[in-house]
């Protein structure tokens, strides 16, 4: 009897913490309790989205220093769920960042710097999705009065009133875009830049357009510069700057920005596949509307306008300026990007017979 109670013991023991496992509720082992990291669900639809892709693109300067990159991020996560990352250069530093394997797509302004780059083997599929213009800007008492005046005679006297001792000309002197325009637009003038930049009334910062401005306009300086618009928009609006728009007429001043992919059989790892899919939208017409609303609010004016509709439309003058200076040639025409450069795709590209463009 005593055997048959030690044998029972144990047994009841099992029973009893069997009893103590709620048996009413069974345990939850489906897919939805499961606490996935990689994914986020919706609040709204209860349905889980993947973790967000990431494509890098090095991109100039003033279209960091706007907000319009950061804008156009978190408009490109919210309909695709890719995060875009920046790395802000001048166009030089971008297409150098490029060339090492750091971005998978560019966005800059200097078309004989891009054609260079797309020769090279590094870029493809190029777009043109905005414009702007550049201005010559300064200190509201004007000492070498220029305000009004075509680009070429304001940097002639300019040049008069920097060897006379009455004002500074300050330049970005970093290879960007802003920098080619401004060589550019000293040589049209009658000017070597790398002579001018031996004499004491120009300075170089070698830095960004919104560290330029505000060294052009700090009190031991007051002096002129070349800006892109919406960076001077910006800046002016927020105080950051004390200077007045002075030049601001003249085809020669049209500042074009373009996307340019990484060609993949280049660079191996490159998000060749999402990268199209931004071009794509930048150039759609709800990427055209955004950036031409962009800064309305703010600033009443838009920083940056659209191209497409420049171009589809072919309004003039405008439209042939961005052709003219945003362009590549290809044969007897201009385009947007040359016949050799386009890789695996189907996009229409903007072509112009180059009579209609130069007469």
């Amino acid at each position: 009897m005593k055997k048959l109670v030690i044998y029972l013991i144990p047994l009841l023991l099992v029973g009893m913490m069997a009893g103590c496992v709620d048996s009413g509720t069974p345990a939850d082992t489906t897919e939805s309790s499961i606490v996935n990291t990689d994914t986020n669900t919706d609040s709204n639809t209860n349905i889980k989205t993947e973790k967000p892709k990431v494509l890098t693109l090095s991109i100039t300067t003033s279209v960091y220093a706007t907000g319009l990159a950061e804008a156009i991020s978190e408009k490109f996560k919210e309909k695709y769920n890719t995060e875009v990352r920046f790395i802000p250069k001048g166009t030089g530093g971008a297409i150098l960042d490029a060339k090492s394997g750091a971005s998978d797509a560019i966005i800059v302004h200097a078309v004989g710097s891009e054609e260079k780059f797309m020769n090279e083997g590094y870029g493809v599929n190029r777009k043109v999705f905005a414009y702007n213009f550049f201005i010559i800007v300064g200190p509201d008492n004007d000492p070498a009065s220029i305000k009004g005046l075509e680009p070429q005679k304001a940097l002639q006297k300019i040049v008069e009133a920097g060897r006379a001792g009455n004002t500074v000309w300050v330049t970005r002197d970093d290879n960007s875009g802003t920098n080619k325009k401004e060589i550019n637009l000293w040589a049209a003038a009658g000017y070597d830049y790398e002579e001018l930049k031996k004499e004491g009334w120009m300075r170089s910062t070698g830095q960004g357009m919104g560290d330029t401005l505000k060294y052009t306009t700090s009190e031991n300086v007051r002096g002129y510069t070349l800006s892109d618009t919406g960076t001077y928009l910006k800046y002016q609006k927020e105080g950051l700057i004390n200077l007045e728009k002075l030049v601001d007429k003249g085809e020669e001043l049209t500042n074009v920005y373009a996307i340019i992919l990484i060609n993949p059989k280049q660079i191996d790892g490159k998000d060749f596949k999402e990268s199209s899919k931004l071009a794509e939208w930048l150039v759609s017409d709800e990427g055209q509307d955004f950036i031409g609303n962009y800064g309305k609010e703010e600033f009443g004016v838009s920083l940056f306008s659209p191209a497409v509709p420049i171009l589809t439309n072919k309004e003039a003058p405008i439209y042939q300026w961005i052709v003219k200076y945003g362009f590549m040639k290809d044969g007897s025409k201009y385009t947007e990007c040359p016949t050799k450069f386009r890789y695996d795709t189907n996009w229409n590209f903007f072509e112009f017979d180059s009579t209609e463009i130069t007469g």
